[in-house]
């Protein structure tokens, strides 16, 4: 089965927007178009529902069923427990609270592994532990390909490891590590696996139970809704966590690492999203499925039309000799999130040219500061990076080909 990608796009609203026409995006990686789900519940928040949620007044019952129903059908769709899912303002800040609230679970000395191939929202926040007391150890990236290795990884466990911190996919390497594989030596280690899931989530939900992480987060507004980050975070784990919201808060795990108060509205949209997907899984298949079965039949659908367009975008730059592909030049394992270096003109000069082919691109180091400087790769002008998701089209692809040849 294909993915009906008219069908697909009529869920968008940017792709009828006037002034949008003509422009293929190639930045989904910095944020994804918004589905009208997400932005049908968000309005009909405003409107209708903008007050203090859980008050026994309709307007009010229905702002706390509305973000009720939103823990309860992401996690029914990553196959957690509603308790275990939070919102927070974004990736960067979550991890914040995270690496305060796991703090005093340690003692002075003992160890954590934070990866070079992350970017910096899962990255800095941690190895500020190693300001008071902890031992942050780096897990370098290959100088030339940017992965990571298993081996290396390793060899860094002590008997006092306490955490390994990595991403799900890199959101310039992009790779796909095996998160499976690496939470299982974690935890033989008697460690606790934290993975950055901002790249990997908005080509397909993952399933949590089954991927092994005892925390993953991502960004929301990467997956067609609201610029909010998400978080799964083990119950367990959260018990032995130091509370970081209002001493009265204490024991009660949805508000202990949320300190700041919730964006009712755009929680209270989040579950646009899944009415999205179950939208598309609706036109694709027939039969009954469950949260998470439904998305497992959606991801395969969706990764394989991304796979489709990155065969072919890596067969047109495999092809060329004036520019650099960061990372793996093949699709297998790998996101549709691609960065080049041009060899033969600047990355600027490149850049500036392909806007005038109306391409939407990202050019930078994007918060991955630490790949790029294991790679030797200056962080300005950084890299050009595309990026795109299931909504993209064969023809937008050709026209970033036919831009490519010009501007390169």
């Amino acid at each position: 089965m294909k993915l009906d990608i008219p069908f697909v796009r009529s869920q968008f609203p940017a792709f009828s927007e006037p002034s949008l026409q003509g422009w293929a995006f190639f930045e989904n990686a910095g944020g994804s178009y918004p589905c009208k789900q997400f932005i049908g519940k968000l309005t009909d928040f405003y409107l209708k529902n903008k007050v203090q949620p859980y008050y026994p007044y309709p307007a009010s019952m229905k702002a706390g069923e509305m973000m009720d129903t939103s823990y309860s059908r992401m996690a029914e769709y990553l196959n957690v427990e509603a308790s275990e899912i939070h919102f927070g303002p974004s990736t960067t800040q979550n991890v914040y609270v995270l690496a305060n609230a796991m703090r005093p679970m340690w003692e002075n000395g003992d160890e954590i592994i934070v990866s070079c191939q992350d970017h910096e929202a899962n990255a800095g926040a941690w190895r500020r532990l190693g300001e008071c007391g902890i031992k942050v150890v780096e897990w370098h990236v290959n100088k030339t390909t940017g992965m990571l290795s298993m081996e290396d990884l390793d060899g860094l466990f002590t008997n006092r490891t306490k955490m390994v911190a990595f991403p799900h996919c890199s959101n310039v390497i992009g790779y796909f590590n095996p998160v499976t594989e690496i939470s299982k030596m974690a935890h033989v280690h008697g460690a606790i696996c934290v993975v950055d899931g901002v790249a990997a989530a908005p080509h397909g939900f993952p399933d949590l139970k089954t991927l092994g992480a005892d925390i993953y987060l991502f960004s929301l507004y990467k997956t067609y809704g609201p610029h909010l980050g998400f978080m799964y975070v083990k119950q367990a784990l959260i018990e032995k966590m130091e509370n970081q919201s209002h001493f009265f808060k204490e024991g009660i795990s949805k508000s202990m690492i949320t300190p700041a108060g919730p964006d009712h509205a755009q929680i209270g949209a989040v579950s646009g999203i899944l009415d999205y997907l179950d939208t598309v899984y609706d036109h694709h298949f027939k039969k009954p499925a469950s949260p998470s079965e439904r998305n497992r039949a959606i991801n395969e659908l969706f990764h394989k039309h991304e796979q489709e367009l990155l065969e072919r975008l890596l067969d047109f730059l495999c092809s060329r000799e004036d520019l650099r592909i960061v990372g793996p030049d093949n699709s297998s394992g790998r996101a549709p999130t691609v960065s080049i270096i041009p060899l033969k003109k600047s990355v600027k000069v490149v850049y500036t040219s392909l806007l005038r082919h109306k391409l939407m691109l990202g050019m930078g180091d994007f918060y991955a500061v630490r790949p790029l400087k294991d790679m030797e790769i200056p962080r300005i002008p950084g890299v050009i990076r595309i990026s795109f998701l299931h909504y993209t089209t064969k023809a937008e692809v050709d026209q970033l080909i036919e831009g490519l040849k010009e501007s390169l």
